[in-house]
């Protein structure tokens, strides 16, 4: 080559080089456009559906609308909604309402698919199928269906989502037989996207590492997300556990359409590791909440035949009775069968992006597209061709349970309402969405060694639809038939919210009469001529009328001990440890008495005026044991180490409940951030072996200087490997040894595994109320939920142990006899000073999804109380 160009003039050779360059660019470019457009990764939809569906050309397709394939791109959230927006513009098939906002604003939108002339009449199809329901009667035979099809509630597993853009299409657009059929006698609820904000966000991860070359190694950035995943909402919770709890506005507003409709059957489309196949239920038998009846198992079955035939056809491969259950009424497939639904859960392997490697060869994101398509249409399918039974199902559902009802020993439950009453009007709060009647208690009600008080307590009877909802909410239950759980094993609701309960028996039941509710509290306007004001620290709320006062600059103090007041008005008060004072003989706001005013209107925070600073009993006012409280400044340490969960669940707390604006940080920046300006750091749940040497030294410094660490659940391997607090962790070997092999074989290793476990059960601990980490507890125990068999050990110092478990601590839910006795009667909550700051640390999850609101409040206590620990 060299030769030949030697013998070129120069500018012979630059003419000649420019040609050959021109040449092999444009055929670059040719090859490179002719990959681009052939890439075979989306599909339009005709490439999804039944070939034998012509189509209304009216309606417009999905890739006409997004100018790509379905399938090419992820479909943001956006794109999603403005093709349903759109289908309900052109057709008359199609009403579209928008249900509520997520956090992030996003709609939250249903669409209402049936024939024209059904839309005529649409809420009184639906009114008569609640009134059947009300009555315990069948819907008549030429009563609609009612199937509310639901998609992608985890958003890094889209393939639902965007094949319900095909769905929707396909039921607006379809012209023949079949969709005539399905349409003129039933009704379709279209849930596009479970989770807008997940989805959105696992969107623009897939989308922004996608080239020209696909790149299906499951290595490639794209396969592999970074922190937190799409697969949850903004604050980063399991949207799929939240259906009973309701703890986020995506919940809220799908559960009042769920009860607006209760639906015969719903569908819930997620996705699996990529090496799986596909997934429909029924799970395994033997795992079922056992307040479903089997006759919902059994309509789940001949469903399943459907499914069954539509993979057989295609040479699919899936399974079916295995890996996934139905117990935790908290999902989106279980929750329908505690009401008479019949919920479906679905699971696709994923792609994880737009196509990657798997055991099983190529898996594309079209591909898994395809068969959520598959299987929405064998749901249609299977539902029409099982018609008489679904419809007749629900009757005798309604049948079934009024016999339950009848055979069951108790009556109802009835829960005190505490001094709190910002957490009861959550927990009553949550009955009301659930339509779970209730009453006030006209009348006293001894049961056992506790008065529950008429006006100030609630009846909750057994004997109303809701009954297997109801019954599971109040759970004792510790034994199960397979005591192996995909979720948690309970969720009793007045365990969560720290609530006096007790069940009515039948023949106690004659006592309890109907009362009217309570009238809202009464709170006394804020005197302009006090020497003092006070905050209970008891109600829910006054953390968050705490941080308010801080951040207008007011000057709080919090009281190490009890005391006694007298009021302006002369009257007495009591007051407990941790009390909130405001003295007005120091530099206060001008505006101090309207912002006390708005945090007992907006809040419901009793504000007591204090007429001296000398106290009838206990401290005085000006006593050293009066604390200041500062402003906290708060980070929390996220990142891969993390748990995205629980920091989200601390992070929503904080944030929601409370008022702090935490800085988030994620763990592997720790060692570059000056930490001085932060007075607490918190570590969430997670496996921080990664964490240098650094950031490790720069926290031991910082807290000996004054600062407060707080450490929950597995966050405590870390600090106790570095001293942090005087505690150890139990070896695994020594749990292991508890459940030994002998006498085992192969096939009984999953079960041993499985009683290792803890996947979410109630356990009583022994708390010190007088400990600031229980300040505003009045009760010597606490219910906490356990989600881990992680066993701490300290030499239980009533001045560094201020909780234990009980000897015998669990309450609900199943953990083996193995583990409880080990649990018993070690640390439940350490505390302990280092240097001249203060180190806590939380065995359990102590903000669970958002709801186990009796234990909320322990946060706060080691925000604001921790000043008495130093």
């Amino acid at each position: 080559m060299q030769k030949v160009f030697a013998l070129l003039s120069n500018t012979a050779l630059k003419t000649t080089l420019a040609m050959f360059a021109l040449l092999v660019c444009s055929s670059a470019n040719a090859v490179i456009d002719k990959i681009s457009a052939d890439d075979g990764q989306g599909r339009p939809a005709a490439g999804y559906l039944p070939e034998n569906t012509q189509y209304n050309s009216s309606i417009p397709t999905p890739e006409s609308y997004l100018g790509a394939n379905v399938g090419t791109w992820h479909v943001r959230h956006d794109q999603l909604v403005g093709y349903m927006r759109l289908l309900a513009q052109k057709s008359d098939r199609v009403t579209l309402t928008e249900t509520g906002r997520t956090h992030e604003n996003r709609p939250l939108v249903l669409l209402t698919i049936t024939a024209p002339s059904n839309h005529k009449n649409i809420d009184t199809l639906r009114q008569q199928h609640l009134s059947n329901l009300d009555k315990g009667q069948a819907d008549s035979k030429g009563a609609p269906l009612i199937l509310y099809m639901g998609y992608s509630i985890h958003g890094n597993e889209p393939s639902g989502a965007n094949a319900s853009m095909l769905i929707a299409y396909y039921l607006t657009a379809g012209q023949g037989d079949t969709v005539d059929a399905l349409l003129k006698d039933n009704i379709v609820l279209l849930d596009p996207s479970f989770n807008p904000d997940g989805l959105s966000r696992f969107a623009q991860w897939a989308n922004m590492h996608k080239g020209k070359q696909l790149v299906a190694d499951p290595e490639h950035r794209e396969h592999e997300e970074g922190w937190p995943s799409g697969r949850t909402n903004h604050y980063w919770f399991d949207l799929n556990r939240d259906w009973l709890l309701l703890t986020h506005p995506e919940s809220r507003a799908r559960i009042t359409q769920m009860q607006r409709w209760r639906p015969h059957v719903l569908t819930d489309f997620h996705e699996m590791g990529s090496n799986s196949s596909y997934f429909f239920q029924p799970g395994v038998p033997s795992r079922k909440n056992p307040n479903t009846p089997e006759g919902n198992v059994r309509l789940t079955e001949a469903l399943a035949e459907f499914h069954i035939e539509a993979f057989d056809k295609q040479g699919q491969l899936y399974f079916s009775e295995e890996g996934f259950d139905d117990f935790y009424y908290g999902k989106g497939s279980s929750y329908p069968d505690s009401l008479g639904s019949i919920g479906i859960l679905f699971e696709q392997a994923s792609s994880r992006g737009h196509v990657q490697d798997t055991i099983n060869g190529e898996l594309t994101f079209a591909d898994t597209i395809a068969n959520q398509v598959t299987t929405s249409l064998s749901t249609f399918k299977g539902a029409l061709a099982n018609k008489p039974a679904i419809l007749n199902y629900q009757r005798e559902f309604a049948q079934n349970t009024q016999k339950l009802i009848s055979d069951d020993d108790t009556a109802g439950y009835v829960m005190a309402r505490p001094d709190d009453h910002g957490r009861f009007d959550a927990l009553i709060s949550l009955l009301d969405q659930h339509k779970i009647a209730y009453s006030w208690l006209a009348e006293d009600i001894k049961i056992n060694k506790s008065r529950f008080k008429a006006g100030n307590s609630i009846y909750v009877p057994v004997d109303q639809q809701a009954y297997r909802l109801v019954k599971s909410l109040f759970s004792t239950r510790t034994d199960f038939a397979d005591n192996t759980f995909y979720d948690v094993s309970n969720w009793n609701l007045p365990l969560a919210f720290n609530v006096d309960y007790a069940p009515v028996t039948k023949r106690k039941a004659g006592q309890v009469e109907a009362g009217k509710a309570p009238q809202q509290q009464d709170l006394t306007p804020v005197a302009d001529d006090a020497y003092a004001y006070a905050l209970d620290w008891q109600h829910y709320y006054t953390p968050a009328a705490l941080q308010r006062l801080l951040e207008a600059g007011v000057k709080v103090r919090s009281a190490a001990e009890s005391f006694t007041a007298s009021l302006s008005d002369q009257k007495s008060h009591d007051f407990a440890a941790g009390t909130v004072i405001i003295p007005t003989g120091l530099e206060q706001p001008e505006t101090l008495q309207t912002l006390l005013s708005g945090i007992q209107t907006d809040l419901e925070v009793p504000v007591y005026a204090i007429g001296s600073g000398h106290t009838t009993a206990g401290i005085d006012l000006g006593s050293r044991s009066m604390m200041p409280v500062d402003a906290p400044s708060v980070l929390l340490v996220g990142g891969r180490a993390s748990s995205e969960y629980e920091v989200g669940e601390i992070w929503h707390y904080l944030d929601t409940r409370v008022g702090i604006a935490a800085t988030l940080v994620e763990d592997h920046r720790l060692a570059g951030i000056n930490l001085n300006d932060y007075t607490h750091i918190i570590f969430a749940s997670g496996n921080y072996k990664s964490l240098n040497k650094k950031a490790r030294r720069s926290v031991r410094q910082w807290v000996k200087g004054g600062g407060t660490l707080i450490g929950v659940r597995t966050a405590l391997r870390l600090f106790a490997e570095q001293e942090w607090l005087p505690l150890s962790i139990m070896e695994k070997e020594k749990i292991d040894e508890a459940f030994p092999t002998e006498g085992l074989n192969f096939a009984d290793r999953g079960a041993r595994y499985a009683k290792k476990l803890i996947a979410g059960s109630v356990y009583k601990t022994n708390i010190d109320p007088t400990h600031p980490v229980f300040f505003g507890y009045d009760q010597s125990q606490l219910p906490m939920f356990k989600t881990t068999n992680m066993i701490v050990e300290t030499d239980n110092s009533p001045f560094t142990t201020p909780a234990t478990y009980a000897k015998s601590p669990l309450m609900a839910g199943y953990s083996a006899p193995q583990l409880t006795k080990m649990i018993g009667q070690t640390a439940a909550v350490v505390a302990d000073e280092l240097g001249q700051g203060v180190v806590i640390g939380f065995v359990d999850d102590i903000h669970f999804r958002g709801y186990w609101r009796g234990t909320d409040k322990l946060m706060s206590n080691a925000i604001y109380q921790s000043v008495h620990l130093k």
